[in-house]
């Protein structure tokens, strides 16, 4: 009986097994070393990783982010190393038809070698490598990568091109331009293996793509149609079933040898759309796939996707040539920023880094951020969270101000990663636009590129130009995606007067053009997708770069993180402007963030206020990739500047505006939800003892989608330095000064302070019997405050939320405007 038993037992252990024959994946990511071609030891390395922080993890350098480090380490990126590992391989994995080795990212130029043969060569960050190593792989196996410095085969390549192409040598390298130093990022050109090294194996087939493509949307019905795409041995009879939620799909198909597409069409009824999170739910809903065969499962794969529409309409109209974007045939005004690489060291960003800074992109009410092209093409991870949030994802190409190379091999080089990384992100909902590249047609035509070059030099140059961004990336879109493509960004430079009339547009006549801020609201474009000013870090960015614990912006240390060469002097001459120059340099600092919110806060005001003649705003930038004196609004370690707080409430579905023109303060309410909003609105006007010198009210209609004045009065110069607006709608609140921060008659007063513990941080009750400006609450301890740089106005309690893990707050300090004028 027992040996009946057993029998059957092995029988259903068979059966079971042969239920499944999926391709397997082996990480390789363990087991490396490095060492120089010529120099060091063998030494461990992180893989993935890079050669800067493998150095930096062995004390053979020190931090290139803080003091003048970064000069001291300029010797790596100008040698070249290698990296080895060894690993072994199953007998089962040995058997498997198909072996291939796959690469998912290496930086840049490298040979690879297994087993001491030569395997393969790469030359682009950007792409994938998969090598079939079936007739070479064995059951212990070495693998060796030689990566060549940059400038080696940068200058070989620029010898070669009849014309030197502007800036300089970094255009003929496919990877991180920023790498090379930008005007808020170190010089750090790395090398190594930067993303995932595996092995996959598997018999006779296997999915090599999935598109889940949208055929038509209406309200009652979703019509897709998954392509996938198969990579063959053999042919036979197989069966492909897709799962949606509760549906079952299936469909008989012939497989054929080699690489070939098959479709299956899915249909979901009363489809849950997907929206930015701002303006409904971002649904996503889970894909299941399996291919099978004789009733064994070849391969499956699991994809979220959100079903929605997104379009850019660019439609010339009486003023020019719009540029919106419509989401599920609704147009909406996208409100952002735009955003770098977290990190010179890709390694370096964690999980927990991406879900913080999206986490706070949804705490500032931002529904779009712009991926700049000087950087990388961002992590499966940045794009899964973006359409888990329903934050859309303008997506640049990463080429960046620079004419690139037309040869053939630069070109299929292009191709081939536009290919790559369009198939990549294309069943992502959040992705709303492909972009060719960033200013680089303002650059050819404004930047003085074109001097001193002969007609022919300049129209082949600007051929290539078009080869890249009018051919080569709007096929590839075109022809692998369904999403919108837009040339270049800017469309027009701020040097051409159509800029404000078309497209999308980059203005830093506020800090390159030294104008001042007002500018900013005579000169709406349609689409504002750069603009900036800078501001000092927090005071732990500060206290980083200096190694030290005093605040101090004298130091070499802060020059060096100073990247912008008018940098410091454009701070001051602005901060003249409006405010009084602080003294010592902590209240510097705290004030030079105050200038940056001033100024861009006016500008996405501005744009709003304009809507729908203007219909976004995305200012530059939300993050940065080191400690560093920038136009960033969240820190290096993820600090928020006053820029974030008060973009915020910028930001925010209904705002409350108020503007100055011809003597009159005239006060707007933009509405960007659908729905109509019917309330009471309320006005007053205080002096700064809290004092009411006169209050208005009235009932009234919000249109849906809109902006509109709803009230004007005139302000005499007294008013301007001794009274403060408050306006109120639908539950939102908003202060605002005639006046210039300098000429304000800001009166001494004393904050009461009240904390209490709570479970995940401390609340925070302050109070005064005088209007306060501009409190900035402070501490040394890590954590968070949910609201900063904000007006309390007399009298008024105001709770604030310090999310923190610490135990006790004893150092929380305040500082306002007050206590300076």
């Amino acid at each position: 009986m027992h040996k009946i038993l057993l029998l059957i037992l092995v029988v259903l252990l068979i059966n079971f097994d042969n239920k499944d024959d999926i391709p397997s994946k082996i990480s390789l990511n363990s087991n490396w070393q490095f060492k120089g071609i010529d120099t060091l030891n063998w030494q461990s390395a992180s893989v993935p990783g890079n050669i800067f922080t493998d150095l930096l993890d062995h004390k053979i350098i020190d931090d290139p982010f803080v003091l003048n480090n970064e000069e001291k380490v300029q010797w790596v990126s100008k040698k070249s190393w290698e990296y080895k590992t060894s690993f072994s391989l199953s007998n089962d994995v040995l058997k498997k038809n198909n072996i291939e080795l796959n690469f998912d990212g290496l930086d840049t130029y490298a040979t690879i070698f297994l087993n001491d043969s030569i395997i393969g060569e790469t030359n682009n960050a950007f792409k994938t490598y998969i090598f079939d190593i079936k007739k070479t792989a064995k059951l212990t196996n070495k693998l060796r990568i030689v990566f060549t410095k940059t400038d080696e085969i940068e200058t070989v390549l620029a010898n070669k091109n009849p014309y030197k192409l502007p800036p300089d040598t970094r255009i003929y390298t496919r990877k991180a331009q920023f790498q090379y130093g930008w005007d808020w990022g170190p010089v750090l050109n790395t090398s190594g293996i930067w993303k995932d090294v595996s092995i996959k194996s598997w018999n006779d087939y296997k999915v090599d793509n999935i598109y889940i493509k949208q055929e038509k949307l209406t309200n009652t019905k979703a019509t897709l149609l998954a392509e996938i795409t198969i990579k063959s041995d053999v042919e036979l009879e197989s069966e492909i079933t897709a799962k949606v939620d509760s549906l079952n799909f299936n469909k008989k198909i012939q497989l054929k040898k080699g690489i070939h597409t098959y479709t299956i069409p899915l249909e979901i009824e009363n489809p849950q759309l997907w929206w930015t999170f701002n303006l409904g739910d971002p649904h996503l809903y889970q894909f299941e796939f399996e291919l099978t065969s004789n009733g064994i499962i070849k391969d499956k794969k699991s994809i979220k996707k959100g079903i929605r529409t997104i379009k850019l309409i660019s439609e010339r109209d009486s003023i020019g040539e719009s540029f919106y974007f419509e989401l599920n045939g609704k147009p909406v005004y996208m409100k952002g920023a735009n955003y770098i690489p977290q990190n010179s060291f890709q390694n370096k960003v964690s999980d927990q880094h991406y879900e913080k800074i999206l986490s706070d992109v949804v705490k500032s009410n931002m529904n779009m951020l712009r991926v700049w092209g000087g950087g990388i093409y961002e992590n499966d991870l940045f794009y899964e969270l973006s359409d888990e949030k329903g934050i859309l994802i303008w997506q640049d190409f990463m080429f960046a101000c620079a004419m690139y190379p037309g040869d053939k091999k630069f070109l299929d080089n292009v191709k081939q990663e536009a290919e790559q990384q369009v198939k990549r992100l294309r069943n992502y909902s959040s992705i709303a636009l492909w972009c060719g590249n960033n200013e680089n047609s303002e650059a050819w035509k404004r930047w003085g590129w074109q001097k001193n070059r002969s007609e022919k030099e300049k129209k082949e140059i600007w051929n290539d130009y078009l080869a890249v961004f009018d051919s080569i990336l709007p096929n590839m879109v075109k022809e692998f995606s369904d999403t919108d493509y837009w040339e270049t960004s800017p469309k027009y430079g701020r040097g051409d007067p159509k800029s404000k009339f078309e497209g999308d547009s980059h203005d830093w006549s506020i800090w390159h053009d030294e104008l001042p801020f007002e500018h900013l609201e005579k000169n709406v474009p349609r689409f504002m997708s750069e603009f900036g000013f800078q501001s000092f870090p927090s005071y732990e960015a500060i206290n980083y770069i200096n190694q030290n614990d005093s605040i101090n912006l004298k130091t070499d240390a802060m020059k060096g993180h100073q990247k912008n060469k008018k940098g410091f002097e454009l701070i001051e001459k602005y901060m003249k402007r409006d405010y009084k120059i602080p003294t010592n340099d902590d209240d510097y600092v705290y004030v030079s963030q105050l200038l940056q919110a001033k100024g861009i806060v006016l500008g996405i005001e501005a744009q709003r206020r304009a809507k729908p003649y203007n219909m976004g705003t995305l200012y530059w930038q939300l993050n940065d990739c080191w400690p560093v004196i920038s136009w960033s609004s969240i820190d290096y370690f993820g600090n928020w500047k006053a820029l974030q707080y008060k973009t915020k409430k910028a930001f925010e579905n209904i705002l409350i505006s108020s503007v100055i023109e011809d003597k009159k303060v005239k006060t707007f309410i933009v509405n960007d939800t659908f729905d109509e909003i019917d309330g009471e609105f309320k006005l007053k006007l205080l002096d700064f003892y809290g004092n009411e010198i006169w209050t208005k009210s009235q009932e009234i209609k919000v249109l849906k989608n809109s902006s509109k004045q709803f009230y004007s009065f005139y302000i005499d110069d007294y008013s301007k330095k001794n009274t403060v607006l408050i306006a109120e709608f639908n539950g939102e609140k908003t202060v605002f000064f005639s006046g210039k921060p300098k000429d304000l008659i800001l009166p001494k007063g004393v904050i009461q302070k009240d904390v209490l513990r709570s479970e995940e941080g401390f609340s925070i009750t302050l109070k005064s019997n005088v209007f306060q400006k501009d409190v900035f609450l402070y501490t040394k301890e890590k954590g968070h405050f949910s609201d900063n740089f904000f007006d309390l106005l007399p009298n008024e309690t105001k709770t604030i939320f310090f999310e923190s893990e610490v135990a006790s707050l004893i150092d929380l300090r305040i500082k306002t405007l007050n206590d300076l004028n």
